[in-house]
């Protein structure tokens, strides 16, 4: 009795052990991926920015909290306003554009609006950088956008298009759009067309309807949305880098500039964090208010 309780005992822990090592084996891969890539990268970025900078650039191991004061610097304030607001314009311009168009596309028969979502995810199957040189080749002196209107008789001389902030946030609208159309399509696919149909059956308008059922309950998707076309925008460097000339800085720009140019790791990553830091709580602020919706 006392061998057979023995060999079952065995047997379960043999299973248990099994078990472990099939999830260590699926796991394995994920896991190795986000230590390498993720925690060792981030526990690097925090903990330079307790130390100075060489010198000669690179890190001296010494501790100081000159790196957080120096964020309160007017220069680098100035370039954080900057870029929360040109991300604000672009995702309020692409919000104003996405939702009509999401809107369209969830009404539209099954076969059509398959082929609609193909075609509003279609730019990201092409190289982002070809894509934002495309804008280059169109809004450039004698580009095509000039060369119509001067055609037309519009203009008498090239406008000068290219390195703006305008072009920059139509850059960033036109590279994140898709992101902001397609959670605002997924909630609005959802939505419950009874309840627009009991709206209209109550004696209110379209715009009531709009106002009261389609928009409050459609919200977790303009929140996810927003923050999809905000975050990416705020951190861009390569758009203000071509489409703005480097006229206009952004924060990507400021972080990209302290570590290749500067050579000042330890700025460099104390606004990294001071950007991720803003990025999770809007995370936050999108999850606590897709709950309250």
């Amino acid at each position: 009795m006392t061998r057979s309780t023995t060999s079952g005992a065995s047997v379960r822990s043999r299973a248990r052990r099994s078990r472990a090592l099939g999830r260590l084996v699926f796991l394995g891969p994920g896991l190795t991926y986000l230590i390498v890539l993720l925690l060792i990268p981030l526990a690097l970025l925090i903990g330079f920015t307790v130390f100075r900078r060489g010198r000669f650039g690179g890190v001296v191991y010494e501790l100081t909290g000159e790196n957080f004061t120096r964020l309160l610097d007017p220069l680098y304030l100035d370039v954080v306003i900057g870029s929360l607001k040109l991300a604000a314009i672009a995702t309020l311009i692409a919000l104003l554009v996405g939702y009509p168009t999401a809107y369209l596309i969830a009404q539209l028969p099954r076969k059509w609006k398959t082929i609609a979502l193909v075609a509003v995810v279609l730019p990201f199957w092409t190289n982002f950088l070809v894509r934002i040189y495309a804008w280059i080749v169109l809004l450039s002196g004698p580009g095509l956008v000039n060369s119509t209107l001067m055609d037309l008789g519009l203009i008498d001389k090239p406008l000068e298009l290219l390195y703006n902030q305008g072009t920059i946030v139509t850059g960033l609208v036109y590279s994140y759009l898709p992101l902001m159309v397609l959670p605002l399509y997924a909630a609005i696919e959802k939505l419950d067309p009874q309840l627009r149909e009991a709206s209209a059956n109550l004696g209110a308008g379209p715009v009531r309807t709009f106002a009261s059922v389609t928009l409050p309950l459609t919200l977790p998707g303009v929140f996810t949305g927003c923050l999809f076309v905000f975050v990416p925008s705020f951190g861009n460097f390569i758009i203000p880098e071509l489409l703005g000339g480097g006229r206009s800085i952004m924060v990507g720009n400021l972080i990209r500039d302290q570590f290749l140019k500067a050579r000042d790791w330890p700025f460099g990553s104390t606004l990294a964090l001071a950007l991720l830091a803003v990025l999770i709580v809007l995370l936050l602020l999108q999850a606590w208010s897709a709950r309250r919706a």
